[in-house]
Parts: structure tokens; C-alpha cells; sequence
């Protein structure tokens, strides 16, 4: 099924959030949900992303402002792996779907990775000044989700977003290092009228922000690493019309949120396998 000329589907699941999560999230523009993976899950999952080689070779570095250099991979396809599992898992996608009110598809996953000491910073934007210039998304019903893989706080370069600037619709992005930066005579101004928040994260919390929330995090001057996990999502009414290589919009087959478990002991057993061999 082509998902980018679907038509608007309205059956939902069954509500993960309650109506007061919602209601905040559209009022806020995010909304932290605590304990939404436990230490065990998260342990596993830290494990398996340190020790996955494949996805080492495929990191890369974004400058900012000041050069320094925050890593990530992404992926525009659900695999077998963790990683996947956790981007199609109940919990993950009922959360998206309530905030955005429709069933939603799949847009990418990635691994940010601020290691200590050099972690780079992002510039103040909009995940929707990103989707619509590149993919060209005509709609901003979009939403990402963050799990936070260890501790993030502001020593190590936590979320920071801009209470409530999602409703001031898209702003105007230009280039700021390797990044997009949302206009920051706007932002200022914005800022004089909102609050600034610093989203810290025990591991295994996560944060759902609308595409039009303007967030940024700082440098990682800590001695601790910062690793997250963001899986990013669109409704599935969404019209993007410009083909890119990576937009597939996957239909998600959602997954039962016991079996990430298993998934993660599998991918582990395999890259343990793997390194073994060689």
C-alpha cells in the first residue's frame, strides 16, 4: 500500500494515555510519560546498541554552532532488531497515536549519542522545519518520541523545549553548522512569552513532542554519556510528495510490548555470535 496517498483511516486502537495526557499534550506541545521501559529493557537495549558494530560504521557526526559534533544513526525501515521492536511496540505507537488523534505510520527511527565530553549541541528547531522542506510533508500532524537509554540531565545536554510553541505553527529554518536552525530573532521573542524547560530523563522515561515543538539540548560537558532513542512518526492521512531515498512511511504491524524483550536477547545473542567469529 502506497501510505502516501492513503486515505484518512479513523479506527484507533484501544487509548494508552488518559484524557488529561492528552489535553496536556496539546496544551504543552509535549508530554513526559515516566517508566515507559523499565531498567531492564533499557539495560538491554544499551547493551545491544554498544556492542552493534553495524550500527557504529553507520553513525555520523552533525556540527553545531560551534563545531561540536553530536552522533546519530538512523533508519527509515523496521527490521527484526530491538530497536525496531521498540518503534512499533503498543506503548510507543498507542502514545503517538492518541496525541495525534489518527492512526499513525512509521517515518524513521535513530540512536543520538552525546558521549562525554564532546557531545555536540542541537540548535533551537522544528522537527517539521526538517520533514517539510526535505520530505515535503504538507501537513505538520507529526510526532516523535523519545526514550531516554540512560540518564539524561542538563550536565549531559538533556532535552530543552519551548512550552506551548507548537502552536505558533512552522518557522522559517536556515543553516547552522550541519543543522537547521529555526529563526532565532523569532525564537528570542518567543521565549520573552514562554517557558523554556529542561526535560531530564531517568533511563526508560520518554518525552512525545509535536513536528512543530521548537527544542534544542546543549554540549555534553559531563563525564556521562547521554544516549536516546527517538522514533518519529506521521499520521497516516500525511502527503508527502517529495520522494526521497529513505521515506518509505511503513503501515505498522504493532508489536505486543512483551516481546521486545526477547527481540533484544535474540539481536544480542547474535552480535555476541558474530564478534565471536571473527
Amino acid at each position: 500500500m502506497d501510505t502516501m496517498f492513503c486515505q484518512k483511516v479513523t479506527k484507533m486502537t484501544a487509548r494508552t494515555l488518559t484524557s488529561e495526557q492528552i489535553h496536556q499534550f496539546h496544551e504543552d506541545g509535549y508530554l513526559v510519560i515516566p517508566k515507559l521501559f523499565d531498567e531492564d529493557e533499557m539495560g538491554l537495549l544499551l547493551k545491544v546498541a554498544k556492542q552493534d558494530q553495524q550500527r557504529a560504521s553507520d553513525s555520523y557526526g552533525r556540527k553545531d554552532a560551534e563545531g561540536g559534533v553530536s552522533k546519530l544513526w538512523l533508519s527509515s525501515s523496521l527490521g527484526d532488531d530491538m530497536y525496531s521492536a521498540i518503534a512499533r511496540c503498543r506503548r510507543v505507537v498507542g502514545a503517538v497515536s492518541d496525541v495525534l488523534g489518527e492512526e499513525v505510520v512509521h517515518f524513521h527511527h535513530k540512536m543520538m549519542q552525546k558521549e562525554p565530553y564532546v557531545g555536540g549541541a542541537w540548535e533551537w528547531h522544528q522537527d517539521y522545519g526538517y520533514w517539510y522542506e526535505r520530505e515535503g510533508f504538507l501537513f505538520p500532524d507529526m510526532a516523535s518520541c523519545l526514550i531516554a537509554v540512560d540518564r539524561a540531565t542538563r550536565d549531559n545536554g538533556c532535552l530543552q523545549v519551548i512550552r506551548g510553541s507548537h502552536k505558533v505553527g512552522r518557522i522559517d529554518h536556515g543553516q547552522s553548522g550541519d543543522q537547521a536552525s529555526a529563526d532565532l530573532e523569532r525564537v528570542d521573542e518567543l521565549l520573552k512569552l514562554q517557558e523554556l524547560v529542561y526535560v531530564e530523563l531517568e533511563a526508560g522515561d520518554a518525552v512525545v513532542f509535536h513536528g512543530n515543538t521548537l527544542h534544542r539540548s546543549d554540549q555534553n560537558r559531563s563525564a556521562n554519556p547521554r544516549w536516546s532513542l527517538i522514533c518519529c512518526y506521521a499520521t497516516r492521512s500525511n502527503h508527502a510528495f517529495k520522494k526521497t531515498d529513505h521515506l518509505h512511511l511503513d503501515v505498522i504491524d504493532v508489536l505486543d510490548d512483551k516481546q521486545i524483550g526477547s527481540i533484544g536477547r535474540k539481536q544480542l545473542e547474535s552480535i555476541e555470535a558474530s564478534a565471536g567469529g571473527t
